[in-house]
């Protein structure tokens, strides 16, 4: 049998047309509100103080290079092949079904857990701004059994909210994302404009405590930061003049969430020692630690925001490449369903929302960022191979975005993923080879059978 066939599967014959309705400007706001949330309000601390020291600028730089080259990859595939189910859809095309279907696991993995991660310290933040209300809340419902709870309750609702806003349409999804993404701009604005005047530059010494080896670390681990923009290119089905406004709104997205990243990494570990910055909630505490509080209590209704937005567009992405893979035969019909009415494939919305918040309000979740990062690293290696490999094996095919420097651009993107991959602990490589082992499972015992490539 052939499993690495690249014919892309007619559609369901069921009503699958998504609603056409986002711009450049809602794609590039969405970007930025996938992208600026957990990675700038509790990573940029994590690996300050535990791998990069103030050199943890330079491993956002590192990372934010490594995004780059995958988001401009992104852009010529996503303009030339299209569809809905970002790196799966173009890994099919590239490579065949059985590489989609691997990538289009991964992914569903690490959109889901990204989501149930985020919910997870969105909930520590709200707790923390009701405490300072004097609102306690019962131990047993912000605390997962392994805590000695009974559930993570905030947790679970805000995944319930976002899946109502998901639900009732993408149009109503994107006003409540620019409203959030406005906060969280003025609140690192606010940031930026303290932190500037009360830097110490002794607090950037040394600037390597852990070497380079640490530096190149903390990439691995702050990659995390950057993977909301893969969630842009699952809206292609859902964007007016994809072909111009995907490549803006991935590209710009990214640049300007990586000059937020640096200019916040070096002023946090100016106005405070790296050491002091491994907590829950590194920015808000060191603003709060030099002497204003009340604007400690501003970046926590910011970081609140920004981790939301994060939120909302993850699971919209889980949703549409759930949506993709379902569309092909892969999963169950029934996800690939469009409700008549709001035009959003709701069955999946509900499935994954039950889902995640089961994952979220009963589970320690520990090492997820780094197991989110190898997955995203995987899926973007295959997304840069794939621009080489149809540049090579489909000359002629239209492409409106055309990567400049190719194959550069997508070589260097696959050498950096490749390259930050190999600093992941050992023991999130083996993790990721037990989910690479069951989605093999899967593909042969169910998605085989009913791949309608294969029928």
């Amino acid at each position: 049998m052939d499993i690495f066939r690249t014919k892309h599967p007619a559609s369901l014959p069921v009503d699958s047309a998504l609603h056409c309705c986002l711009t450049a400007t809602d794609l590039t706001l969405m970007g930025i509100g996938a992208i600026i949330g957990a990675g700038v309000f509790i990573l940029t601390g994590v690996a300050a103080a535990t791998q990069a020291g103030p050199a943890v600028a330079i491993s956002y730089i590192i990372a934010g290079i490594a995004a780059m080259l995958a988001a401009l990859s992104y852009a010529e595939l996503a303009t030339s092949v299209g569809g809905c189910g970002s790196a799966y859809t173009y890994t099919y095309a590239g490579f065949g079904e059985f590489i989609a279907w691997m990538i289009g696991w991964n992914l569903l993995f690490e959109y889901a857990l990204s989501v149930s991660a985020v919910s997870i310290g969105w909930s520590s933040y709200v707790n923390v701004g009701l405490l300072a209300l004097n609102i306690h809340l019962p131990l047993a419902l912000i605390h997962n059994p392994f805590e000695g709870g009974i559930i993570n309750l905030p947790a679970v609702l805000i995944i319930a909210v976002l899946g109502f806003f998901l639900f009732i349409g993408m149009r109503e999804s994107v006003r409540f994302n620019f409203i959030a993404v406005v906060i969280k701009l003025v609140t690192i604005g606010i940031f930026i404009a303290v932190a500037v005047g009360k830097v110490n530059p002794a607090n950037w010494h040394p600037f390597l405590p852990f070497g380079w080896q640490g530096v190149i670390q903390g990439s691995a681990l702050v990659f995390f930061a950057y993977i909301g923009f893969d969630a842009l290119s699952t809206a292609a089905e859902e964007t007016i003049d994809p072909q111009r406004s995907l490549p803006i709104g991935i590209i710009l997205s990214v640049t300007i969430c990586s000059a937020i990243y640096f200019l916040v990494s070096i002023l946090l570990t100016g106005i405070v020692h790296y050491s002091t910055l491994n907590v829950s909630s590194p920015v808000a505490d060191a603003i709060f630690n030099i002497g204003y509080p009340l604007v400690a209590g501003l970046i926590s209704v910011g970081a609140v925001a920004g981790l939301t937005t994060v939120m909302l567009i993850m699971y919209y992405g889980l949703t549409r490449i759930t949506f993709a893979i379902a569309r092909d035969g892969l999963l169950p019909v029934m996800f690939a369903k469009i409700n008549p009415q709001t035009k959003t494939p709701s069955t999946i919305i509900v499935f994954s929302g039950i889902i995640i918040a089961a994952v979220a309000g009963f589970m320690p979740l520990g090492e997820a960022a780094q197991l989110v990062n190898i997955g995203t690293l995987f899926a973007f290696t295959f997304v840069c191979a794939g621009v080489i490999f149809l540049r090579i094996s489909k000359p002629d095919m239209p492409r409106p975005f055309h990567l400049p420097f190719n194959p550069l651009i997508p070589l260097l993107g696959i050498i950096f993923c490749v390259y930050l991959m190999l600093h992941l602990p050992s023991l999130t490589w083996w993790r990721f080879l037990a989910w690479i082992v069951l989605g093999t499972i899967i593909y042969f015992t169910y998605s085989y059978q009913h791949s309608h490539l294969q029928k």
